[in-house]
């Protein structure tokens, strides 16, 4: 298992946030069902990493992972869920070294040229860009291809339904991440019907 198999799973990796833990496994039932193969679990709320471990239960063959992954203990976290991957919004010295001692897929972030080469030249080839649409969007990767061309980048922060094929249309761009289908009201609701239809929408972007 490496990071581009899991990113080229589908067109859009959700990026989740779990405040309560009996959401856990019906949304990613939901969203496995709708085709979204790899699930990303932000590490910003108490239960997150007790979802991360709910969610592989419930959907196996989905890649579970975590995101916000910032620091020593949010990897270690990761580690102790058993993540299928991590992502982090951006990178520290720690994180690199960190990610070079587990054989667990590791996406760093980065949102400028010499983030993206700095990263590169620590052997990373796979990127989130973040945050994609304050950071220049679509066209800012489109720049960035130029001159960086082995880099390839999941793009993540304001992408809508509407702006997502903006981004898959570039020949550097594997996938993005999103948030639009998963409505809060449609979770508060547990209207998981609703929630796979979105995810199936999203699973279809060209």
């Amino acid at each position: 298992m490496n990071i581009e198999a899991i990113l080229s799973s589908a067109p859009v990796v959700p990026v989740v946030v779990i405040d309560n833990l009996e959401d856990a496994a019906p949304l990613a039932k939901a969203l496995y069902a709708g085709g979204l193969r790899a699930l990303e679990i932000t590490l910003r709320t108490p239960v997150a990493a007790e979802a991360v471990k709910l969610m592989k239960q419930a959907v196996p063959e989905a890649y579970v992972g975590t995101g916000t992954v910032v620091d020593k203990a949010t990897f270690q976290a990761s580690i102790d869920a058993s993540a299928d991957f991590m992502v982090s919004p951006g990178v520290t010295d720690e994180l690199i070294e960190l990610a070079k001692s587990t054989d667990i897929p590791f996406l760093p972030g980065a949102a400028t040229p010499s983030e993206a080469m700095r990263l590169a030249a620590h052997g990373f080839r796979f990127l989130k860009f973040f945050p994609a649409e304050a950071a220049g969007g679509a066209a800012m990767l489109k720049s960035i291809g130029g001159p960086l061309p082995q880099i390839t980048f999941c793009p993540t922060g304001g992408i809508t339904l509407e702006s997502a094929p903006k981004y898959l249309a570039l020949n550097n761009v594997i996938c993005v991440g999103g948030t639009w289908m998963l409505d809060k009201q449609l979770i508060a609701n547990k209207d998981w019907q609703a929630i796979e239809a979105l995810a199936k929408q999203a699973s279809q972007i060209k």
